[in-house]
């Protein structure tokens, strides 16, 4: 493999990661298997602690339903191993802003996703 730069990695890292937060970038469910390590996992927002399949079943179901476009900012990263980076950015959902990290492995078959959190900085007021 060719040595990329840190700003390379995060570039790809980023463009990956919006898989998951923008229809447009290609939400079926053989793409979102893909960039999803078999033993991938998940914190979300709430708290809870998600596995591979439900996520690929909700990601899948919420793909067609109308909703404001997500922003995603401040991205950075951070190589934690040989080939294991750690991407973090801040996710606007309206009103709701999370922090969110994932945890990314180049593979032989290319980029996995090993682990995804996401932490609520602020919730909407109702």
């Amino acid at each position: 493999m060719k040595d990329e730069s840190e700003s390379e990695i995060v570039a790809e890292l980023r463009r990956r990661e919006l898989i998951f937060h923008q229809p447009e970038t290609g939400t079926a469910r053989a793409e979102l298997a893909e960039a999803t390590d078999e033993a991938f996992w998940e914190v979300g927002a709430s708290g809870r602690i998600y596995e591979r399949e439900f996520v690929l079943d909700e990601l899948e179901r919420r793909a067609h339903l109308p909703r404001e476009k997500w922003e995603a900012s401040d991205f950075a990263c951070r190589k934690i191993a040989s080939d294991s980076y750690l991407l973090t950015y801040t996710l606007a959902q309206g009103f709701r802003i999370t922090r969110r990290a994932t945890i990314w492995q180049r593979t032989g078959s290319g980029w996995k996703i090993m682990y995804h959190q996401g932490t609520v900085v602020a919730e909407p007021e109702i």
